[in-house]
């Protein structure tokens, strides 16, 4: 759960948050603040519920039991006037292929008064995106990044990125990235990204959520879960490592006579380095990946 500060209001409170379709569970009991100023990775399979957390956020799904409330508003019940301040991509959005991009563009900024025409320039000349093309002829890459202009052209305060850099290549993404850094200088503004590319979100995230089969596994500061695991390196300083090393492992240990490398519960420095000296070995630590960690928490 995020822990509120004296000066944050959250801008989406979810309080045991329940959603059935059919015999299918795929909300059960969820309790999540969402605080301006971060950018928050989502993160689970497919089925853990993840799509259905995003749309209660904007009152696409109305709840069957619990509370969920944007901006200050029950989701179910929200208005142009908070809705005009959420962005949001989903992964199979809809848009009208029909038109040329350039007329698809013009028609969704006519409804901001306050849509960025120089972000949208420079939107459009850092992806290349063809204006004259058929929106219907675009490839899934070149229609994605449409999307994403669509949903940040105005300013959000909110904006919901629902595997936004599915369709988009290494080059495009890596871009992608690092305009996510750009918009998240507003202190105002939150970004929620789910996606499966967890070597892309850890570039960028400072908040995560992690779902499991509908249920809320962990909600906390990035740093805290980095914290939560680690891999040590032992090295022996004389003679073969005992069988017993004294660490309760994560998973399989890889050992030889000599060296032997582990995932485990973070300790303290001082903790870590006492139990190396019991067995007379030189002791590395190092930080997990994103991806380590995520298969740590929801296989445990």
């Amino acid at each position: 759960m995020n822990i509120k500060t004296d000066n944050e209001v959250a801008m989406v409170q979810i309080h045991g948050l329940e959603k059935r379709f059919g015999k299918t569970v795929a909300l059960s009991g969820v309790d999540i603040d969402v605080f301006p100023g971060r950018i928050i990775g989502l993160l689970g399979a497919n089925g853990s519920g993840k799509s259905t957390l995003l749309r209660h956020m904007v009152g696409l799904y109305i709840e069957d039991a619990g509370q969920c409330r944007t901006f200050g508003y029950e989701a179910r019940n929200l208005g142009p006037a908070q809705l005009g301040r959420i962005g949001y991509v989903h992964q199979n959005g809809e848009l009208l292929d029909w038109m040329t991009v350039a007329q698809h563009i013009r028609y969704v900024s006519a409804y901001y008064d306050n849509w960025n025409k120089e972000l949208e320039d420079e939107f459009i000349r850092d992806f290349d995106i063809p204006l004259k093309a058929r929106v219907g002829t675009l490839s899934p890459g070149k229609r994605q990044q449409l999307a994403i202009l669509l949903a940040i052209g105005f300013g959000p305060e909110l904006l919901i990125l629902d595997e936004p850099a599915a369709g988009l290549d290494p080059i495009a993404r890596s871009r992608f990235l690092d305009l996510l850094l750009s918009l998240i200088q507003d202190p105002n503004r939150t970004i929620i990204i789910s996606s499966h590319i967890l070597s892309d979100v850890e570039k960028v995230i400072d908040h995560a959520i992690i779902l499991r089969e509908g249920s809320l596994l962990r909600d906390c500061s990035f740093d805290d879960l980095r914290e939560e695991f680690c891999k040590i390196r032992l090295s022996s300083l004389g003679g073969d490592l005992p069988e017993e090393l004294g660490f309760t492992a994560i998973g399989p240990a890889q050992r030889s006579d000599k060296q032997a490398v582990v995932t485990i519960a973070a300790e303290s420095a001082q903790q870590l380095n006492i139990k190396a000296a019991q067995i007379n070995c030189s002791i590395e630590v190092e930080t997990l990946s994103l991806d380590e960690i995520y298969r740590i928490v929801v296989t445990a």
